[in-house]
């Protein structure tokens, strides 16, 4: 039997080429060998979207999927999907946060990383920020993947998911898989300032939607 695969992506924007070389190439190449569950995460990507952002998600899901089917994503083989129009992962979600501890998210490098770039601190960030690795986890399991296509980046996520699964399954028996890491071939891109992840929040990204002229100006720097 052919192994099953998830993964997801924030609709915060058009893609770009740090998520197609990152991430969205090999899920298309996964394709050919495994069972492929492709989910669009719009409840993630409120975690750092303000209210008005908030408002204007609906045109952002929609590009997100039709630059997915643009980049190879075949829904003849591969399950494409809005991550909200499944309430069970909340659902799941929720139970997955009764087991478990708060140090357990406090302590994932991105969690601080992204609080220093929102510019908050670990007492005034919201809820869901610090939750996102356990509804990460939930939308990992619910559909018992049993590899998870990442960059170099979220290996502390999923490494943090599998220990939650550990604890369920110790907790209440044998229930979950835990996912393993496939890393991709291109584990970090850079962004055009060379200095850190290529990111849409850091505006260091390129669009594969530019013309060619937008693209120049883009890399001239």
């Amino acid at each position: 039997m052919k192994g099953r695969v998830f993964s997801g992506m924030r609709p915060t924007g058009r893609m770009h080429m740090g998520n197609y070389m990152g991430a969205v190439q090999n899920w298309a190449a996964l394709q050919q060998d495994y069972e492929c569950i492709y989910c669009i995460v719009d409840i993630h990507a409120l975690t750092t979207l303000t209210p008005q952002e908030a408002r204007e998600l609906q045109p952002l899901i929609r590009d997100m999927a039709l630059d997915l089917l643009s980049a190879g994503i075949d829904p003849q083989r591969s399950i494409l999907f809005v991550q909200s129009h499944v309430p069970e992962v909340t659902e799941l979600n929720t139970l997955l946060g009764m087991v478990t501890p708060l140090g357990w998210l406090l302590r994932v490098p991105t969690f601080k990383e992204k609080v220093r770039q929102m510019q908050e601190t670990e007492a005034s960030v919201n809820y869901g920020l610090v939750g996102y690795p356990i509804l990460q986890t939930a939308d990992i399991i619910l559909y018992k993947a049993d590899a998870v296509p990442v960059g170099e980046d979220q290996l502390p996520h999923l490494e943090l998911a599998r220990e939650i699964v550990r604890r369920f399954n110790h907790l209440f028996g044998p229930t979950f898989p835990e996912p393993q890491a496939k890393l991709t071939q291109a584990p970090l891109i850079l962004g055009t300032d060379g200095q850190q992840k290529m990111s849409k929040s850091l505006n260091n990204h390129i669009d594969l939607a530019l013309t060619p002229d937008e693209t120049r100006k883009r890399v001239m720097t």
